[in-house]
Formats: structure tokens, C-alpha cells, sequence
């Protein structure tokens, strides 16, 4: 099958992804590429919930023009033992040019890309990849401090099992960052340091070295698998407080890929203080998703906006 799919950080270049955000960065006028993806029938197929995710590619496609369809899989045959792949078969059926897919099982956009001529997007996959928010997260550093290269980066949480930390490393070290991580030493996986970043076993000590902390959300449903003794106890050890940020500098750039646990992970004066880019982040994602897009459906068009000066 002659397509374009994308399906993680993993298969792209350094240059793949300069392109990528350098088009991204051309997208800014909301109306000025509106019959790029003209007559493209697009379908977001989410089987996990989400906001920010579904609502940002939506957003992107109504921009470019395309045709969007939705299906409500709480109400569809899914529910009634169909498997993923009859599933995606009766669905190509309507002829998508492109599916948008998210799912719980880490995999499953590779699976749907080889049994459908439709493009795949991968919009999340298990604790796989989450590779447009890696694109968006490195899009807003680099809109804030001008760069990513050589720059110290702290992921901050659950990387165990964080999609978003995994496609954040691989897309921040292509591009020359310096990647720390932290987080209570059960949730952090042990050939973490293959990858090419640093453990840091003190946090309060290394917070005054960092450029940028990317806050992840310590997800509810794993404490009582027993990872950490207590959300009290994580909050005093990894939580991002306006104290623990005290002796930071004044220009570090806090991420957040939402939704934030205020009061957990991030306090609410650190969410809504002066360091925090995480509303711009939301904004980046059309942008960032706009070019994924294009780049999937339209690549001449990709292609003539990156080689605009």
C-alpha cells in the first residue's frame, strides 16, 4: 500500500523532525490553509477516552479543511465482542484516507496500519508512544527558550509507564537535549538509562541545574499496586511546589501533559504560576497536529510550506 503512516517517534529522523515543527511553525494563521486537506475523510478512532488529544486533532482537521467523522465506541459493536481487527476492516470499508487512532494496548496503531489502506496517525498507544505530544511538548520549549540542544530536561513521575515520557526521550535526545528523569525508583524502569538519559536521585538537588520539567501525571489507578507508599508521601518527595521551585531558575519552563492531579504532583501556585507554558502546550497541539496532518495527507503541500523561508 503507497501511504504515509505515523506511527512513533522511533521511525523518525532528527531531520523528520525539525521539519515537522519548522511547519509547524507556518501554521499559525488559522485561516490561511484552510483547503489543504479539502475533500480528505478522516477518522478519529479513540479507544480510550481523552479531551485535549481528540478535541486538539479535531481542531486541526476543521482548520485544514478536511472531512471529520467520530465513532462512540461505548455504543458500537466493539461492545459487543468484535475484535479490533473486524473492527478496523468494516470501518476502511467507508474508505478513510486517514484514522486517527488511540488505544490501551501498546501496538495497536501498528497492527491497524497493516490490515487497512488507510493512513494510520498514532494518537497514543498504551505505554508505548504518544508521539504528537512529544512533537508539541518540544514545539513549546522551543517556542519559549529558543532551543532544545543542550539544554537540561528533567521528566518528572511515573516514566514506567508514561507513553508521553517515552516518545519526549526519543524525540528530545535526537534532537541533542540533555534528558534527566525522576520519580519514586519503582517507577522508574531499570535499562531507562539505555535510552541515553540520566537518573536523578535527588530532586531538590538537581532542580536549580534544570531548564525544563516536564510534570507527568501520577496516575490514581496504580497506587494500590503499591509503586509508592502513599500520595502524601509522593507529594513530599516529587510534587512540584512553589517551595521545592524556590532556588530554580528564574526562567525554567514547566510542562504538563494533563490532567494535572493539583495538589498531587504540581500545586496549583506552580500550575498557574509564571513558569508553567501548560495552556500554551494545548495551543501548540492544533499547530503541531496541523502538521502531522499534512505531512500524512498532503505531503507536497508539507513540503512547499517547509521550503518557505
Amino acid at each position: 500500500m503507497n501511504k504515509q503512516d505515523f506511527l512513533g517517534i522511533d521511525t523518525l529522523s532528527k531531520t523528520d523532525i525539525v521539519k515537522l515543527l519548522s511547519v509547524a511553525k507556518k501554521l499559525k494563521d488559522p485561516t490561511s490553509h484552510s483547503n489543504a486537506l479539502a475533500g480528505k475523510q478522516v477518522l478519529t478512532l479513540f479507544f480510550e477516552p481523552s479531551t485535549r488529544t481528540k478535541m486538539s486533532f479535531e481542531t486541526a482537521l476543521g482548520r485544514l479543511g478536511a472531512i471529520k467523522s467520530s465513532i462512540q465506541l461505548d455504543s458500537s459493536s466493539v461492545k459487543k465482542g468484535e475484535t479490533l481487527f473486524d473492527t478496523v476492516q468494516n470501518l476502511a470499508a467507508f474508505g478513510f484516507d486517514a484514522m486517527i487512532v488511540r488505544h490501551a494496548h501498546a501496538g495497536a496503531p501498528h497492527f491497524i496500519a497493516k490490515h487497512v489502506p488507510a493512513a494510520i496517525i498514532n494518537a497514543g498507544d498504551g505505554f508505548h508512544e504518544h508521539p504528537t505530544q512529544a512533537l508539541l511538548d518540544c514545539f513549546t520549549i522551543q517556542d519559549k527558550i529558543g532551543t532544545v540542544e543542550k539544554k537540561n530536561i528533567l521528566i518528572l513521575g511515573d516514566i514506567l509507564h508514561s507513553r508521553v515520557a517515552r516518545s519526549n526521550i526519543l524525540t528530545l535526545t535526537k534532537l541533542g537535549a540533555q534528558v534527566f528523569v525522576a520519580g519514586p525508583p519503582t517507577l522508574i524502569p531499570a535499562d531507562i538509562t539505555a535510552m541515553g538519559v540520566t537518573i536523578i536521585p535527588n530532586l531538590d538537588a538537581a532542580i536549580p541545574h534544570m531548564d525544563v520539567i516536564n510534570c507527568l501525571r501520577i496516575q490514581y489507578e496504580r497506587q494500590d499496586l503499591g509503586y509508592f507508599p502513599s500520595i502524601r508521601e509522593y507529594r513530599q518527595h516529587f510534587g512540584l511546589t512553589a517551595k521545592r521551585l524556590a532556588e530554580a531558575k528564574s526562567t525554567l519552563t514547566i510542562l504538563h501533559p494533563g490532567p494535572m492531579n493539583r495538589g498531587i504532583e504540581i500545586d496549583s501556585d506552580v500550575a498557574d504560576g509564571p513558569h508553567n507554558v501548560i495552556l500554551d502546550q494545548v495551543r501548540n497541539g492544533v499547530l503541531v497536529r496541523m502538521s502531522v496532518l499534512l505531512k500524512t495527507l498532503n505531503p507536497d503541500y508539507f513540503a512547499n510550506l517547509e521550503a518557505q523561508s
